[in-house]
């Protein structure tokens, strides 16, 4: 089983260098931030209050999502557009530090690997707890500006002062929480991608792999 892991804070080009990644490699990929993205949206959607930790986990643990490509399907709607709205971003720093959530996203993020094989598995803890012991180890940054540029046009957001604000308080709250905090994982190596294309990423990523 092949398990490439990459982590790295907002902005820092996670999303896209693992996508072409696992284009360059066939293998399957994988966001966990959309998933728990789709906590918070599922959350929203029946009502609980996100700051109710013991029903929030309760929710992660009874819905139903489907992850294909860049599909989200939760509990039976599409909620692809809606998991990267204002509502969603606004909350999915609580819902994910949830201890509880954290567990039945770690165990669905695990079976959704032995399922594949394998895969390129991209998010903020997975090569500290959720592979630890991955084939490889990624850890992706870039400075604050790029990484608040990028967001903004991703988004489509416009304001970047916004965005960069935005990204301070989540890499503040994903930094400081207790369940599986935002680090660089043991072995990891860091790339700069601060004035790195994807293409040049993913080259340096394939020669880690030999």
């Amino acid at each position: 089983m092949s398990v490439i892991a990459i982590d790295g804070p907002a902005g820092s080009g996670k999303t896209t260098v693992a996508r072409a990644l696992a284009d360059r490699l066939g293998l399957e990929y994988l966001d966990t931030g959309a998933m728990y993205r789709a906590v918070a949206f599922a959350v929203l959607r029946r009502g609980v209050d996100p700051d109710e930790s013991e029903q929030v986990a309760r929710v992660a643990a009874s819905m139903e999502l489907t992850l294909d490509g860049g599909y989200c399907l939760v509990d039976g709607v599409d909620a692809t557009v809606d998991i990267r709205g204002s509502e969603v971003t606004r909350v999915v720093s609580i819902v994910s530090a949830i201890p509880g959530v954290r567990t039945e996203m770690v165990y669905r993020q695990r079976a959704w690997v032995a399922a594949r094989g394998g895969g390129v598995i991209e998010g903020r803890d997975i090569g500290s707890v959720v592979f630890p012991d991955a084939d490889a180890k990624v850890y992706l940054t870039a400075s604050a500006d790029v990484r608040a540029r990028r967001r903004s046009d991703q988004d489509d957001a416009g304001d970047v002062e916004a965005v960069a604000a935005d990204i301070r308080r989540r890499d503040e709250a994903d930094s400081d929480r207790r369940a599986s905090p935002l680090v660089r994982a043991d072995g990891a190596v860091e790339i700069d991608t601060t004035t790195l294309g994807v293409d040049e990423t993913v080259d340096r990523i394939l020669g880690l792999l030999g």
